[in-house]
């Protein structure tokens, strides 16, 4: 059965052609295991995860939903292709994760399930490859409780991240397979901050994400021009 709302059926297919290399941290995937432990810090340092109920909107192969529940948050990961997800569990049986459960939904109906259920909702690298990226935002909004916290990350849309994102990571360097991204999916700063406050959420910070080809290392910054993610709050 094809999925079907909220979802692009060539993104499902690009990424299930992937999905048995997503643990291989040399292989496509690659820049999530090196970006993971820069996302998961920062997550965990605005909201120490222990003990809190977490879910990641488009977890993929679970890079990020596994490395959450090993700091200790009960973590629900959620995905629309069917074969990241039977590799996500995979990997949780062989390493014995504790903690982390992974279903096949969307973020929309989810959050018609279990609204206001989630402490911190993450929803990483995921905006860029829906048709519509404000949908999985007021997904969020609804999943989170109040006083809790939305985390975003997605890429700028400009012709720096266009040269950047698309030409240098996907054609140049090939730190992604070409055709990763698609730049009029891109989604700016201003763009998801806005859907955020519309739907509730306030933002409390912004990070950039830049990556030094000489050393080949990642890295927090304050430049959002080009790969960002967002810290954003519901009220109390």
């Amino acid at each position: 059965m094809r999925p079907t709302g909220n979802v692009d059926p060539a993104e499902l297919a690009k990424f299930s052609q992937l999905a048995h290399r997503w643990w291989d941290q040399e292989g496509e995937f690659r820049p999530l295991h090196q970006i993971n432990p820069l996302r998961l810090d920062w997550i965990d340092g605005l909201v120490p995860l222990k003990g809190l109920q977490v879910v990641d909107i488009g977890c993929g192969g679970g890079i990020l939903t596994d490395a959450m529940a090993r700091k200790g948050a009960q973590v629900l990961g959620v995905d629309l292709a069917s074969k990241s997800l039977r590799v996500a569990q995979l990997h949780a049986l062989e390493a014995q994760t504790p903690r982390v459960q992974y279903r096949e939904i969307g973020a929309e109906a989810l959050a018609a399930e279990l609204p206001g259920h989630f402490d911190v909702v993450t929803c990483m690298e995921m905006l860029e490859h829906v048709p519509d990226p404000e949908s999985v935002v007021r997904a969020c909004a609804a999943l989170v409780k109040p006083g809790g916290w939305v985390f975003f990350s997605t890429i700028n849309r400009n012709p720096k991240s266009f040269l950047y994102a698309i030409v240098g990571a996907e054609y140049v360097l090939n730190l992604l397979p070409r055709g990763t991204h698609a730049y009029k999916k891109l989604i700016r700063p201003a763009e998801l901050a806005g859907f955020a406050r519309s739907n509730g959420l306030e933002l409390r910070h912004a990070r950039g994400m830049g990556y030094n080809p000489l050393n080949r290392r990642y890295a927090l910054t304050r430049d959002t021009s080009v790969n960002y993610l967002l810290a954003t709050q519901k009220a109390p």
